[in-house]
């Protein structure tokens, strides 16, 4: 059985959790395959908001299998606090949740490592969540790092002690002053979390998902933040510390190129950024500020404001092209209902040239070239295709014919239940 990858197209916060949600009662096993508590997956089921950052997005089907991958960082004090919270309402999540010895460890002095950065470059900084995800993925590519595996060994104290000396003396040579006496407390916090991951399910998962591959199980990949974001083809530096796009998959759970499956594609019916970078299609004005509004765009990881713009087709063929995407999720549909005017940018203008392709500096001077479609009003109630607005239709259609790959999943609402398949 070949394994499907779910993923988010633009700069994240796409939708991608609630995605997960809908689809993951046909599969066995959901994985997380890179990131960490950067990322921030909301889901509303029945009313009731739940907001995952490290653990994947199928932990609320009681037959799903959830695994964190070897790609992801986790640290485990936001860890156990997800975890105490997904207890609270009556799931067991130890019973369906597996952690992968090979994931990395963000240590207490990470997340200090992380504001000494982004307070050095000032008006230059990226954005950072400041959770320490970016130097817990420096160590992990400098041969430093510490894994949950590293935690089961005899000398996890003395590698823990090696390599936090090492950061504190790091944040002495910069000069970088912070409070001891809660740093002491966080220690010893995160330590007695550190012991909680320990009684869990703590494997070689590349032996579990090639084995349930094999026995013809149905997986499905789930990626954190958007393509994007992707260290290597992302709009640098202003991205993430992991690979975001398909190929990550590979590399962040184990598994062969051979086994992907279907590419499922999320994005929103206009864009969205969080943090410093490049944004071409932003909207500066009183239509962005409403969109954020009625969107509710601002971030369920650290609750900052989101930037607004229109739907960026350079981006998406792009983003599209990069990932095989083989299918595409359109989100958050009914936030464009009460706009008369939609817009789409179809291409830029760089240098006086015409251009599908995205720059190698997104800091060059951009001008998105746009096509106006008439709004699509009030949604119906109905979740049937036959019946929504031609308006939406024509929308729908000509994002379709110009990136050429299929939109089956269209969201109109936050609900599961608002959620159309085609």
């Amino acid at each position: 059985m070949k394994t499907d990858i779910l993923l988010g197209l633009q700069w994240g916060d796409e939708g991608k959790g609630k995605v997960v949600d809908v689809l993951a009662g046909q599969y066995d096993i959901v994985a997380r395959f890179q990131g960490g508590p950067n990322a921030g997956h909301t889901l509303e089921i029945q009313g009731k908001k739940h907001v995952l950052h490290t653990i994947p997005s199928g932990i609320f089907r009681e037959k799903v299998m959830n695994v964190i991958g070897n790609g992801v960082v986790i640290d485990p004090i936001s860890f156990l606090e997800e975890v105490r919270g997904i207890e609270a309402l009556g799931i067991n999540i130890c019973k369906n949740l597996i952690l992968s010895k090979r994931a990395h460890l963000i240590l207490p002095t990470h997340r200090l490592l992380d504001a000494s950065s982004e307070a050095q470059k000032g008006k230059e900084k990226i954005g950072s969540t400041l959770k320490g995800i970016s130097p817990a993925y420096m160590d992990k590519t400098g041969r430093n790092g510490l894994r949950i595996g590293d935690i089961l060994e005899k000398d996890f104290s003395t590698k823990y002690a090696t390599l936090a000396g090492k950061h504190l003396q790091m944040l002495s040579l910069a000069g970088y002053e912070f409070d001891k006496t809660v740093f002491t407390e966080n220690e010893k916090k995160w330590m007695d979390c550190v012991a909680f991951i320990r009684t869990m399910q703590c494997i070689d998962t590349e032996y579990y998902l090639n084995d349930a591959i094999k026995a013809g199980k149905r997986i499905l990949a789930e990626g954190a933040q958007g393509s994007l974001l992707d260290i290597d083809f992302g709009s640098y530096p202003f991205v993430t510390s992991s690979s975001t796009t398909c190929a990550g998959a590979c590399i962040g759970l184990g598994i062969a190129p051979s086994t992907i499956g279907e590419v499922e594609g999320v994005f929103k019916a206009y864009c969205t950024r969080v943090g410093s970078g490049p944004f071409p299609t932003e909207l500066l004005d009183d239509i962005g500020e409403k969109i954020c509004q009625i969107g509710r765009e601002f971030g369920s990881t650290t609750g900052r404001k989101r930037r607004c713009g229109w739907l960026d087709l350079p981006a998406l063929k792009r983003a599209i092209m990069l990932n095989g995407v083989t299918k595409l999720d359109m989100m958050k549909i009914d936030v464009l209902n009460e706009f008369d005017e939609v817009k789409v940018c179809t291409h830029y203008i760089v240098d006086g040239k015409q251009t599908e392709q995205l720059p190698y500096n997104l800091s060059t001077e951009i001008k998105p070239v746009y096509k106006s479609f008439k709004g699509w009003g009030k949604l119906p109630e109905s979740m049937e295709y036959a019946k929504m607005p031609a308006e939406l239709k024509t929308y729908i259609k000509f994002v379709e014919d110009a990136v050429g790959v299929p939109i089956t999943l269209l969201s109109v609402g936050p609900e599961r239940s608002q959620t159309l398949i085609r």
